[in-house]
């Protein structure tokens, strides 16, 4: 018996932050998996870019994710492309603020949350009630080590991930038996563009790049997670570099 090449055929995705890092590697796995994939990000260039080298599976929908009345706009693009409401929706998009918090700028705050937190509220608000009316759909919230432990500096991003933690946690507990599921997936530190003004190989106590799980490893906890059988749900699924 052979596996099934393509066990995606027939749904479709959103999937935020899509134009780089774990939201690019997670478009192409899905895409490959035979799913229409959504791409959402805000460098309309650099997402035309890599849809185009998707393919046919891949349209991309340029919008600021902080943006709610972009956000709203958005979504109505994304069902007129795919012809109806999306089966899957990844909540990938990511700021990154590191300070202490004496040190933090409240616009810095304010971004981190209003990325992290807010818009993947926006986009479950969205996108839940097709969801709740069909009976199936899967929500996929990428966190991360910092969404359960506290490091210094993270006073913006671990309030924005253990906030989108308590997000999962609460939607797990009201969509549990409607046939929809949710599924946190929250890896260690991953080598993507994030970390770029951050230069962590010369930073006490952070993990060096070359030591941190790659994008495409992530991808494809999410693709495994969304593949699962129907009646099979996986509430939170941790990763780490091995």
């Amino acid at each position: 018996m052979t596996a099934d090449r393509s066990p995606l055929a027939g749904r479709a995705a959103v999937v935020t932050g899509a134009s780089r890092g774990i939201g690019l590697a997670a478009s192409r796995a899905l895409a490959a998996a035979g799913a229409q994939v959504v791409m959402i990000a805000r460098a309309r260039d650099e997402l035309e870019r890599q849809a185009s080298s998707i393919g046919a599976n891949a349209i991309a929908i340029p919008c600021d994710v902080t943006d709610h009345r972009a956000v709203d706009d958005a979504a109505v693009a994304a069902r007129r492309a795919l012809g109806r409401a999306p089966d899957m929706l990844v909540n990938n998009a990511g700021a990154f603020a590191l300070a202490q918090v004496d040190q933090l700028e409240t616009a810095a705050f304010q971004l981190t949350i209003g990325v992290n937190l807010i818009a993947p509220f926006h986009f479950v608000r969205t996108f839940l009630p097709g969801m709740r009316e069909r009976g199936a759909g899967h929500i996929v919230t990428v966190g991360s080590i910092a969404d359960r432990t506290a490091f210094p500096e993270n006073g913006a991003y671990a309030a924005s991930k253990f906030g989108l933690r308590a997000l999962h946690e609460v939607m797990r507990a009201e969509l549990r038996g409607t046939g929809v599921r949710a599924t946190l997936v929250s890896p260690g530190p991953v080598d993507t563009a994030l970390w770029d003004a951050v230069a962590p190989e010369t930073r006490p106590g952070f993990t060096p790049r070359s030591a941190m799980l790659a994008a495409d490893a992530v991808a494809d906890a999410i693709l495994f997670v969304v593949t699962r059988p129907p009646a099979v749900n996986i509430d939170e699924l941790r990763l780490s570099r091995s």
